[in-house]
């Protein structure tokens, strides 16, 4: 089971679906193209590249909305999951899983969320967090610190979005670091984005290499990011499948699926949504 660990799927910018001014709380100034893509493309391009499920995350361009996304897990339970968007005056997430789909939330890490009530009811929820750390990576490690049965999941390798190669990677080792905290997974989410070559990407495939082996097969999940993906999605399935020396057998099964369905109770999820827990311990 090949398992995207990052899908974006949203609707256009209408009156109906107002999106929030650009560039402001940490949003993204525009979507990473112009037409949406939806779940039904999703679908589609899952299925050419024999991607079994993918996670579902709202994009920030389009504001705390998780109705397309929960929608698309709705009808398609055996496919899709979302991890959603906080509502900025949410503060209590003790039903947040109990919505049909949804295994835990993301956040972009920002001065707001510093003293955020988020970590403490999120860790006392046992809700998992996918953390897009914004170079804001040595505050991230003080909360995983801080907060030992919260899960946290740091995006697309703790890279800098919009850069590339050891520019991108310029906190790697802080990252590594995080890996003795085993609260701390990462997600090994659009390669090929990071890289200024390409195809196979010498430039990034090093700090891959490095951070799968600091945080192992359990807690490293493979995806896509498919939205803003620069080359063919079977390519980067294949990549990550046949064409890394050192990815192999169950290990490679775990990175393309298995680790991220544990991490995130997927299938435990589907019947018996939690209201508590405790902390890592049944990971």
């Amino acid at each position: 089971m090949i398992v995207d660990a990052q899908i974006h799927v949203w609707g256009a910018d209408c009156p109906e679906r107002p999106w929030p001014r650009a560039g402001t709380d940490g949003r993204t100034a525009r979507a990473q193209r112009d037409d949406p893509m939806t779940a039904a493309e999703a679908l589609s391009a899952m299925d050419a590249a024999c991607v079994t499920r993918a996670i579902l995350v709202p994009p920030s361009w389009e504001g705390e909305r998780n109705d397309l996304v929960l929608a698309a897990a709705a009808a398609h339970p055996d496919r899709f999951a979302v991890m959603g968007r906080l509502p900025p005056d949410l503060r209590s997430l003790a039903r947040w899983r109990h919505q049909p789909g949804m295994l835990g939330a993301r956040i972009i890490l920002g001065a707001e969320t510093v003293d955020h009530w988020l970590w403490t009811e999120a860790q006392a929820q046992n809700v998992p967090l996918m953390i897009a750390p914004a170079g804001k990576v040595p505050l991230l490690a003080r909360i995983a610190r801080e907060y030992p049965a919260l899960r946290l999941i740091i995006d697309h390798m703790g890279a800098r979005v919009h850069k590339t190669g050891a520019t991108a990677f310029a906190q790697v080792e802080e990252v590594i670091a995080m890996a003795a905290l085993p609260n701390v997974a990462i997600k090994a989410t659009c390669l090929p984005g990071y890289s200024a070559a390409g195809h196979p990407w010498p430039d990034v495939t090093p700090y891959l290499r490095r951070l799968f082996d600091a945080f192992g097969a359990e807690r490293t999940f493979w995806g896509s990011d498919l939205s803003r993906l620069p080359c063919p999605y079977p390519m980067l399935v294949r990549f990550f499948h046949e064409e890394l020396p050192w990815l192999k057998g169950q290990a490679r099964d775990q990175v393309m699926g298995g680790a991220i369905l544990r991490w995130l109770d997927w299938n435990q999820h589907r019947s018996h949504p939690p209201t508590n827990g405790k902390g890592i311990a049944s990971l």
